[in-house]
């Protein structure tokens, strides 16, 4: 058990929309990721998903709204509502979700990341 630094794990990668895990807990994985510009209109059929804002800001469209969140900010987007994150610069975050969680859920396309990758 150690403990883990944020900007030091957000250091060892840049490219955008691809998380990386930093750590377990029981069935849940909490991910780094970086995001800039739009993501897909996705859902994910069996679980919630959390979104916590550490460095900069952005927003997660719904097909009624729209929710912005800024540093220090998270956002629980309950389980099968369509939604689609966005960014118009980088912004970094942290979800929260069960290990096996594929980020575009069942929309798969060529930002469809590669699953458990640590770092």
């Amino acid at each position: 058990m150690e403990k883990i630094n944020l900007k030091e794990k957000l250091s060892k990668f840049s490219d955008h929309w691809a998380p990386r895990i930093i750590a377990e807990m029981n069935d849940y994985q909490f991910k780094l990721v970086k995001i800039q510009g739009e993501f897909v209109w996705h859902d994910h059929t069996d679980t919630d998903e959390v979104f916590i804002v550490i460095e900069g800001k952005m927003e997660i469209e719904f097909k009624n709204e729209t929710v912005e969140l800024n540093e220090g900010e998270m956002y629980v987007v309950p389980k099968g509502v369509q939604h689609k994150p966005r960014s118009d610069s980088e912004c970094k975050i942290m979800l929260v979700e069960p290990r096996g969680v594929v980020n575009t859920g069942n929309t798969e396309g060529e930002l469809t990341a590669s699953n458990d990758v640590w770092i």
